[in-house]
């Protein structure tokens, strides 16, 4: 862990009453005796490293890497040490371990938080030069699957993809206009851009008068951007572009404000808002600003009969019985279930909502990395029509807090259609609502190591009439979907009529259901997305 000015960080001992390998015997069994065991935190090999001694020497085979490791307590004063240990081409088991007895529960607190402090050294890459990176794996190593971050790399490594994003108006325009319309807070100030692609952002910020920006990109699009800004030597200057993950790279400095385009589909795919926060964590001052500072996921219940037959039909290939002679109907149910199991990712007209929405605030400036990995919100809805409900849309929206001026980015159905889309989860068996009638339910997702996540959704719909007093459930539908896996229809909202199996008086009037949010404590900030996204660019 040298850096350049030649610090290392400071040498640790404990005195331990025993250690052994796990399930063998123990080279030490006093505290007392000549052969007492001393574990020893170091790092002069350049890895940090736990080390065991027993009379001065070193104990060979019994050497831990800290940042490969993990320590779990067996009882009060007995711990054990599981390291991590891979071969090339394999996946990583943990099959050394060592067990470690203490004289006391107090010298056992001690080493645990000693050894914590020094694993989350490890990770953030303690006295590193500007732009280094640390050896041992990062925070984003440990939550995610290589050939997830592998892919997710190459596919942000190409062009095209870029194109595509910067060929969103809404979203481009609505993040020049946030920066330049906010030059008060860009002026003179230090900024960090992460993820920064093609260095888009990082032009936008210096073009906004910042005084030095690091554009943080760890595929190979670094390259490129690399290029585009030393084709714009005006501002190349004060861009400086570093080739890494965010978990693994110092700066020389402290920033002023943070700038990335961290959203996903339902704004948490990808799971870039960690980085982001990670981001916030490690580089910036006290009170400094992000852009966007807060995320809004937007919620409610539709109906929409042609995208559900359309899913159910998928599987219909499965129950043929004589499919060359073989009979595919044991793979129907499966097959069935699979096609429900895939988020729609599409633009929908807004007159398919069942009841104005609810939303989830996620507030970039306050939230921790671990409160991403679980998000469960509970869903209330009135009925505004008595219709079949399919499902539980989704959009979500940003806001740029500037100090001048605050301005939304939204996907939101009816609004200017962006890359993101929005996304629904249908629900392979729908429920029934009449007008007035209370809806609920839940929606939990949980984080997964490919990137995304695993969604769990139930809606409910209480008892209406005069026994509503009374309570109980009528109907309850759930499902499994997993956000890594969606079906990409991206068709154009339709002009849904009578064929869709609906009286007239059933269509839901645009008006009738204002996309809108409960209030907020924090109302004065949280103002509903204008219908000038801002200046598109040319």
């Amino acid at each position: 862990m040298d850096d350049s000015s030649g610090l290392k960080p400071k040498e640790l001992e404990f005195t331990l009453a025993a250690v052994s390998q796990f399930s063998s015997s123990s080279l030490s069994s006093s505290s007392s005796s000549s052969s007492s065991v001393i574990a020893r935190f170091s790092a002069d090999s350049g890895v940090a490293e736990l080390r065991f001694h027993r009379d001065s020497e070193f104990i060979d085979g019994f050497n831990v890497d800290i940042g490969t490791s993990q320590l779990f307590k067996l009882g009060p004063v007995q711990s054990l040490c599981v390291s991590e240990i891979s071969g090339a081409g394999k996946e990583k088991s943990y099959s050394r371990a060592v067990t470690i007895q203490f004289r006391n529960e107090d010298e056992s607190r001690d080493f645990h938080s000693a050894f914590e402090q020094w694993q989350k050294d490890v990770i953030q890459g303690i006295h590193l030069p500007n732009g280094a990176i640390a050896a041992s794996k990062s925070k984003f190593d440990y939550k995610i699957e290589p050939s997830s971050a592998k892919m997710y790399f190459h596919y942000y490594g190409q062009l095209l993809h870029q194109q595509n994003m910067l060929q969103d108006y809404v979203r481009t325009g609505t993040y020049y206009a946030a920066v330049i319309e906010n030059r008060v807070d860009f002026t003179g100030r230090v900024v960090v851009d992460v993820g920064a692609g093609s260095g888009i952002l990082s032009l936008f910020a210096a073009q906004a008068g910042a005084k030095h920006v690091y554009a943080v990109e760890a595929s190979e699009m670094a390259e490129y951007a690399r290029k585009l800004i030393a084709g714009n030597p005006a501002l190349a200057q004060r861009i400086t572009v570093i080739k890494g993950k965010v978990e693994e790279v110092e700066l020389a400095e402290k920033a002023d404000i943070l700038i990335s385009e961290p959203m996903g589909t339902l704004l948490v795919n990808e799971r870039m808002l960690e980085s982001y926060i990670i981001a916030r964590d490690r580089f910036l001052v006290p009170n400094a600003k992000m852009f966007p500072s807060i995320g809004r996921i937007h919620m409610a219940p539709f109906s929409d009969e042609y995208l559900f037959v359309e899913i159910a039909n998928k599987a219909l290939f499965w129950q043929q019985q004589n499919y060359y002679g073989v009979d595919l109907t044991p793979l129907y149910g499966s097959a069935f279930q699979g096609y429900f199991s895939q988020p729609v990712v599409d633009a929908f007209d807004p007159r398919l909502l069942v009841s104005p929405p609810l939303c989830h605030v996620i507030d970039f400036n306050e939230i921790k990395e671990e409160d991403l990995f679980e998000i469960d919100i509970p869903l209330k809805f009135i009925a505004s029509v008595g219709t079949r409900v399919h499902g539980l849309a989704c959009w979500f929206d940003v806001l740029f807090n500037g100090s001048a001026v605050q301005r939304w980015l939204t996907t939101a159905p009816g609004a200017p259609t962006t890359h993101w889309y929005q996304i629904r989860c249908v629900l392979s068996q729908p429920i029934y609502v009449m007008a007035g009638q209370e809806i609920t339910g839940r929606l939990h997702m949980i984080a997964h190591n490919a990137q995304s996540y695993t969604m769990y959704l139930s809606l409910s719909a209480k008892m209406w009439g005069p026994g509503a007093v009374q309570g109980g459930i009528l109907q309850t539908a759930s499902g499994k979907l997993d956000l890594k896996e969606p079906y990409y229809r991206m068709s154009q909202p339709q002009s849904y009529t009578m064929a869709q199996d609906q009286q007239p008086q059933q269509l839901l009037q645009a008006q009738a259901i204002p996309i809108h949010t409960e209030d907020l404590d924090e109302a004065e900030l949280l103002q509903q997305p204008s219908e000038n996204t801002g200046p598109q660019l040319q």
